[in-house]
């Protein structure tokens, strides 16, 4: 999802080094237009998957910034086949606006014949139909930054010019050994690859446990991207890198602080009403077959206790800074029923998907 060399199909996955490439395409959209890309409301088209956690960043930015009408939304299947991301949930199985079934379709009108793996986010020009930029690293930071013209009237300040360098310092070790370090063990070929990675990760979560101990966000008393890029990878953790990337110490739900933080940020709207369950769980366990050839989708966990009350509020913090809470969801940006937590019910039987899938570029 997130740009991986380790081309090779799902059944590679787990049989080869992991090594997540850079953004081939790294044009920013700005303010002035310096790459020939300005800042234009209704121009060009986000397009992600709900199961990737680094599209998954994108879709909580634009929502915080309010940017629905600015910047239009198309949510590709978590199930890729050999062409990768397609739009099978769409009517017809063709994006209403770009009028393609394949995400590649746009990576080759900007690239003919481009030859690397096809990843979300993307961002596509809407009049050419081309790909823009799929570097998910600069991204969030331009809509906080370059996008201010379009924001709507209160959005929080999410890359606040004070906080900068401190929350550019805390989201690098967070991306080496939380983000990409739960991937690294997942895709380890050997035992000792495994537990250094293993170990990271969890050495990681354990500092960024004291730092939350006594303040409510990771840099300041507000939301910025630094805690949006955390979220994505701790609202994935038990129900998939515990068990599928055997990141399995301890899980989420057992670790007092970061359990508390996680709810928190999934009961502030912008968060947790973008986060698909149903669609995260198929496309890991289903997509990559190097490490679940079985392609079973497990029951669990149990969702409900994303709902239960946190208490970080005694912390202070003010989530908004300056602004205003977001409105309701749109409707025709809902998630489904069957990807949100329903408290004290019992399981849900995966969704049916297509037959396993061959994509140059399957990892979230």
């Amino acid at each position: 999802m997130g740009g991986d060399a380790a081309d090779g199909g799902n059944s590679a996955y787990g049989r080869r080094p992991f090594r997540r490439s850079k953004a081939h395409f790294a044009d920013r959209i700005t303010a002035d237009g310096r790459d020939g890309w300005p800042v234009e409301a209704g121009r060009y088209r986000l397009v992600v998957s709900r199961a990737c956690p680094w599209a998954s960043r994108a879709v909580i930015s634009r929502r915080l910034l309010g940017l629905e009408d600015a910047l239009s939304l198309a949510i590709a299947d978590p199930i890729q086949d050999d062409r990768g991301w397609r739009f099978t949930l769409d009517p017809g199985g063709c994006d209403p606006v770009l009028g393609i079934r394949f995400l590649s379709e746009a990576y080759d009108r900007r690239e003919t014949g481009y030859p690397g793996g096809v990843s979300v986010p993307a961002v596509v020009d809407v009049p050419s139909g081309k790909l823009v930029t799929n570097d998910y690293q600069q991204l969030t930071l331009d809509l906080a930054t370059e996008w201010t013209a379009l924001h709507r009237e209160g959005a929080p300040d999410l890359y606040p010019r004070a906080l900068r360098d401190e929350i550019d310092a805390v989201t690098a070790d967070v991306y080496e050994d939380v983000n990409n370090g739960v991937y690294r063990a997942g895709f380890a070929t050997g035992q000792e690859e495994y537990e250094a990675a293993c170990t990271a990760v969890f050495r990681r979560l354990e500092w960024l446990g004291r730092r939350l101990e006594r303040r409510r966000y990771l840099v300041g008393d507000t939301l910025t991207e630094a805690d949006i890029r955390l979220f994505t990878t701790l609202v994935r953790f038990d129900a998939v890198y515990h068990g599928h990337f055997k990141c399995n110490r301890w899980k989420l739900a057992e670790d007092r602080v970061l359990w508390a933080y996680a709810r928190d940020l999934f009961q502030t709207p912008g968060f947790g009403d973008t986060v698909d369950f149903d669609h995260i769980k198929r496309h890991y366990y289903q997509v990559h077959t190097g490490i679940n050839p079985s392609r079973i989708v497990p029951l669990g966990p149990d969702l409900g206790g994303w709902l239960t009350p946190h208490h970080r509020e005694e912390l202070g913090g003010r989530p908004f800074g300056d602004g205003t809470p977001l409105g309701p969801v749109r409707p025709a940006e809902e998630v489904p029923p069957q990807g949100r937590p329903h408290g004290p019910e019992g399981p849900r039987r995966p969704a049916a998907a297509g037959r396993p899938a061959d994509p140059s570029d399957p990892v979230g």
